[in-house]
């Protein structure tokens, strides 16, 4: 609340963020969850005052737990931005394999990121994020386009469901941080939102992936963070990025390859 203020109108192309969802975590204090929506409120406010008339917002979200109950947190803040006169574009589903293990309900492998724009004329490019095709040479068997290919060849829309691994132990980006962004999630939504020289703006920066991810393709970033060992790591990562030298994982890397080498069962005891 002290950066969103001295940010013009109308001046960022991109807002991206995941803010504290409650939880207790280091990085924040629990309250009641209708003070945090209020709290939320204040931040969304804000940003929608900042963002341009063909920018976009996303905001990325899980659940609030209280007494084992869960509370989705898209759709308790989602009234927040539909009053506000936003669009939902998408509620794209973040899928991941690694989490809390449960005993008392299923595991959670997914969050959610609501992205909303403000107006119709809003900035989107397909093309830098389109993901290989399943069938790559299949083609038309009939009628006027016989034997052409019925896919794109330049690849396929990801869909809603995005499959990126979350940054745990063994992943190449983990810090300190608990609950850090993978960047090459933001970096799908800034080369399909944003064109090079636009602002990125995220509220709540973490240890910088968002950034990370705007500079990398050439746009500008700006965030706040209130946990100062954060922002170390933050500044620390940015000028490794700005050097080249930063290691994350790889955008067209799959979630999974087989080696070749794996066990496969001969009999159904095995």
């Amino acid at each position: 609340m002290n950066l969103l203020p001295s940010i013009p109108d109308e001046y960022a192309d991109l807002i991206v963020t995941s803010p504290p969802y409650n939880l207790g975590k280091e990085y924040e204090k629990r309250i009641r969850l209708s003070s945090y929506v209020e709290q939320q409120s204040r931040v969304i406010k804000e940003c929608i005052r900042i963002l341009s008339a063909r920018g976009s917002i996303c905001w990325q979200v899980g659940n609030y737990v209280k007494n084992g109950a869960i509370f989705p947190l898209d759709t308790i803040l989602y009234p927040v931005f539909a009053e506000a006169g936003l669009r939902m574009r998408n509620r794209i589903v973040w899928h991941f394999e690694h989490g809390l293990h449960c005993a008392r309900r299923f595991s959670g492998r997914y969050e959610v990121i609501m992205w909303f724009t403000k107006t119709e004329h809003y900035i989107f490019d397909l093309d830098p994020v389109r993901v290989p095709q399943k069938y790559p040479g299949k083609k038309h068997f009939k009628g006027p386009k016989a034997g052409q290919y019925s896919c794109n060849p330049n690849g396929k829309n990801p869909s809603d469901v995005w499959e990126i691994p979350n940054v745990k132990h063994n992943h190449v980006e983990k810090t300190v941080h608990p609950c850090q962004f993978p960047v090459e999630l933001v970096e799908r939504l800034v080369l399909s939102m944003t064109e090079r020289g636009s602002l990125v703006v995220d509220p709540f920066l973490g240890v910088g992936s968002t950034a990370i991810a705007a500079i990398r393709h050439g746009r500008k970033a700006a965030g706040s963070e209130v946990f100062g060992e954060y922002c170390e790591i933050a500044l620390q990562r940015i000028r490794l990025e700005a050097e080249g030298k930063l290691l994350t994982r790889p955008m067209d890397r799959p979630v999974y390859t087989p080696s070749g080498k794996e066990s496969v069962a001969q009999n159904p005891f095995q």
